[in-house]
């Protein structure tokens, strides 16, 4: 018997990484899955892969009808939901402010907040109405740039503080019928991207010596891979553990708080320069 069974849950940018991670999580706990991927090769990977236990939309999570295509494929499909997943994100490669030209901030501005901060809004409010019918729980992807220097530059660092204060006002607005949560994982060699507007949309985050970083940078001295942080989504997502729980941000970010202030310097120590 999984943590999730008979329970529906939508997740954007489940098609690699962290998100395809909790997609896979989920379905081992017993969960049907809606996936919202604007890539169509990773989409169709997904559906290839996991067959007729998911439903897959390919469409941007910047767009409220796309996050609406997606709840309503996946309620057709599996008759309800349960939990929708704010996962879409943009990384902005550590770029400080000093390095940005100025005629790139408003753009790259738009973009990282497009993707990190705006398409959680708009996947929350497609899923609004399903998910009150089912005294269901939204989850947002944060970071440990939500609580600390040092995890991205200043335009990412702003949307996971952004991330903070939608979850609890959320939290705050749709209890009781709807939980709000955050889960706040630290690094991990994914494919995450950059925004167009700093000519990153074509450089994959995973490229980089991510493991080597890690180790050197967590007090655990571990490398996570995407897998060990779903089962923090689970937990949050399960009716049976994640009952008492909302408005938090559940931090899983290797040991991040151990250092506090010292992250950014550790961080920079291994060659990450802001």
């Amino acid at each position: 018997m999984g943590a999730l069974d008979g329970q529906v849950t939508v997740v954007t940018g489940g098609g690699s990484g962290l998100g395809r991670a909790i997609v896979a999580r989920f379905l081992e706990e017993g969960a049907r899955v809606g996936v919202l991927e604007i890539s169509k090769e990773k989409s169709a990977a997904l559906q290839f892969d996991f067959g007729d236990d998911i439903s897959v939309t390919t469409g941007d999570a910047t767009h409220y009808d796309d996050n609406a295509s997606a709840v309503a494929a996946t309620v057709e499909r599996f008759g309800a939901l349960d939990c929708f997943i704010a996962n879409a994100g943009l990384w902005d490669f550590d770029t400080g402010i000093a390095k940005m030209a100025p005629e790139t901030i408003g753009p790259a501005f738009d973009q990282l907040f497009g993707v990190n901060v705006k398409a959680g809004l708009l996947g929350a409010r497609a899923a609004l109405n399903d998910l009150r019918a089912t005294r269901g729980t939204l989850l947002f992807t944060l970071s440990n740039a939500a609580f600390y220097p040092g995890g991205g530059g200043a335009l990412y660092t702003a949307t996971k503080h952004a991330l903070v204060g939608l979850v609890r006002q959320l939290a705050w607005e749709l209890a009781p019928e709807v939980r709000v949560n955050g889960v706040a994982p630290s690094g991990m060699a994914t494919d995450l991207r950059g925004p167009a507007a700093f000519d990153l949309e074509s450089t994959s985050y995973g490229a980089q010596d991510v493991d080597g970083i890690m180790r050197n940078w967590s007090p655990l001295v571990i490398a996570p891979r995407p897998e060990d942080y779903a089962g923090h989504y689970v937990l949050l997502a399960s009716r049976r553990d994640g009952s008492v729980v909302t408005g938090s941000i559940h931090a899983c970010d290797a040991g991040a708080g151990v250092w506090g202030r010292d992250a950014a310097a550790a961080v920079n120590a291994n060659g990450r320069q802001p």
